[in-house]
């Protein structure tokens, strides 16, 4: 909604009489580009007036006639970059949009650019937006994708990181934040755990809520802003929560559709970028494979397969593309069969009299056909993306990588050594190897003697693995007062339905032999487990001590001690050094 707000001028998009928009030019930068892409099709920008859309720092042409509006960040050169089209009079009028709050001193410089090319008048208008933040579904977000090793868990947990080092990540951090609330239109009562940085974090965003809200004439949460009323009646809570309180999870093999396109394949804002193998067949002998190709796909919030179907465990998912192929291939020969009716000349009496009922069911036929045509591109779609996916799963076993993990974390009795398992030539890459292995070094109540240690150790290297992780997650273990309660995971583990048989028999696309058909039983993870105590109120040693913050509040007073007795309806869940998609999958199961 904001962003459409901004591309029609910064007024709410009414539909009016004539149903022409404004033609105009979008200018972007690449932090613009990654907030845009995700929320607005081409199609849909060119429905909102945008005729163009180019890059900030690429070779633009004049087009003298035409507004321009421009979504970029404020920094040093684009600043210095939209001075220079204003000299270059690049167009009929400017609307400046700034992702983030453009300090004082770099307006003076726009407007000094601007009195010097003479061009005040053609500055139509100039907004902060605060949307340094990128939504990449309905109910989830990340703070950026362009610079995103700078706030990632190793920049913030760099043992050589200096204090204003620390002071810039969480500046970034918080920025980003407040960006989502303002944009929400909405103020949370924060929660944090002690001595972390998410603690870090919670007092810098509680300090940037509270003086934007002392400045009632220039406060972003008063009158009309976009969120108004949507929260207005209970405000939400924000649970910010550090990503060092529970290690395994995100080193865990997963076995959900989308937290394994995540995993496996290059997954980024939405889009997977996959290599599709041309094979070699027919090919002569000794002539060279074919170059392969790159396709890459949009997953989105209109692809009703993907939105029913990310969340499940991926045996489901290739059982589901199936049906839908066969249902598509019905509908498919019905039209053909309709098509062969008609096209019979009028001599063949029995024709005719099949042509009145026909009609009406080809003209059903042919105004379906828009949809067949977008199922069987979905179909397409997730046919290959699935394919790509099982081509990982069978090649490192990660089915039984996957179960391996689970029955370490719940602490289940195990089938095999794990030595057996990293020693195994055929089961995983050296990654896999060594995520497995740090997931048993964290979730062990016991260290591993050093006699054990020596001969993990050597096995991972006899597996080419790289040992640097291991000597950060030992350090971190003996550091954290964590190691004396190990995070639990709930005692399930995934219940194997026998091989896939079943999914087999139908002259399927995806040959599933030997991969296992294993089930999720549904258990919260940690990071939800704090966001249900915190939700619900409920006393738990694990969240205690959390502290509480309401910006609101004219003094602040530390305390961990909740005003609000009611529970929450609403949360927002950050994790401080990144969270992934199999917590947000789980979170979003136990909303359900």
């Amino acid at each position: 909604v904001a962003l459409k707000r901004m591309l029609n001028f910064n007024v709410p998009p009414v539909k009016n009489s004539t149903g022409e928009p404004v033609w105009k030019v979008l200018i972007y930068d690449r932090f613009g580009q990654d907030i845009i892409s995700p929320l607005l099709s081409v199609k849909e920008l060119r429905d909102m007036g945008i005729t163009l859309h180019l890059l900030l720092h690429s070779d633009r042409d004049a087009i003298p006639d035409v507004p321009a509006v421009y979504f970029v960040m404020p920094t040093e050169e684009n600043i210095d970059r939209m001075c220079q089209d204003l000299r270059n009079q690049l167009y009929e009028s400017y609307y400046l949009n700034f992702i983030s709050a453009i300090s004082r001193s770099k307006l003076e410089d726009i407007a000094n650019a601007a009195i010097g090319a003479n061009a005040v008048t053609q500055v139509a208008k100039v907004f902060d937006q605060y949307l340094n933040f990128i939504t990449l579904e309905d109910d989830m977000f990340v703070l950026c994708n362009q610079n995103k090793e700078l706030v990632s868990y190793r920049a913030i947990n760099r043992p050589d990181i200096t204090d204003t080092e620390m002071e810039t990540i969480m500046d970034t951090i918080v920025d980003s934040l407040f960006c989502f609330f303002v944009t929400l239109g909405a103020i949370p009562i924060i929660r944090c755990s002690r001595g972390t940085a998410a603690e870090m974090v919670a007092v810098k965003l509680d300090k940037k809520l509270r003086e934007n809200l002392r400045d009632a004439r220039n406060s972003l949460f008063t009158g009309d802003t976009l969120g108004a009323g949507q929260f207005s009646f209970q405000r939400p809570l924000l649970v910010l929560v550090d990503r060092n309180i529970d290690l395994a999870t995100p080193l865990h093999h997963t076995w959900t559709y989308q937290a394994l396109v995540h995993d496996v394949l290059d997954f980024h804002l939405n889009r997977v970028n996959l290599e599709e193998s041309t094979g070699m067949e027919n090919t002569p002998a000794g002539a060279r494979p074919k170059k392969k190709n790159k396709k890459s796909y949009d997953l989105t919030a209109s692809d009703k397969f993907w939105q029913k179907h990310k969340g499940s465990p991926f045996p489901e998912v290739a059982e589901s593309v199936q049906q839908e192929l066969e249902s598509y291939r019905a509908q498919e020969d019905e039209v053909k069969r309709l098509k062969s009716v008609m096209g019979i000349e009028g001599e063949d009496e029995g024709a005719i009299s099949m042509l009145s009922d026909n009609t009406a069911k080809l003209t059903s036929a042919v105004s379906s056909l828009p949809e067949l045509l977008e199922k069987k591109r979905l179909i397409d779609l997730h046919t290959n993306v699935a394919t790509a996916v099982l081509e990982h799963i069978k090649s490192r076993k990660l089915d039984v990588y996957f179960e391996y993990e689970e029955k370490i974390m719940s602490k289940s009795t195990l089938d095999k050594s794990l030595l057996d398992m990293i020693s195994d030539p055929d089961a995983g890459t050296p990654e896999d190897k060594m995520r497995l292995f740090l997931i048993y070094y964290i979730s062990s109540a016991q260290a591993p003697s050093e006699i054990d240690l020596e001969q993990y150790k050597k096995a991972l290297m006899d597996a080419g693995c790289n040992l640097t992780p291991l000597s950060y997650i030992k350090q971190w273990k003996a550091f954290t007062k964590m190691a004396s309660a190990p995070t639990s995971y709930g005692n399930t583990t995934p219940k194997p339905l026998g091989l896939f048989s079943r999914v087999m028999n139908t002259g399927s696309q995806f040959v599933m032999e030997g991969v296992k058909n294993l089930v999720l039983k549904q258990q919260n993870l940690p990071v939800t487990r704090i966001l249900d105590n915190l939700m619900e109120m409920k006393s738990n040693p694990e969240t205690d001590d959390y502290r509480y913050f309401d910006p609101k509040m004219l003094r602040g007073s530390d305390s961990s001690v909740p005003r609000n007795k009611n529970p929450f309806q609403e949360a927002i869940v950050f994790v401080v050094g990144g969270g992934n998609y199999i917590e947000y999958q789980n979170l979003i199961d136990y909303i359900k």
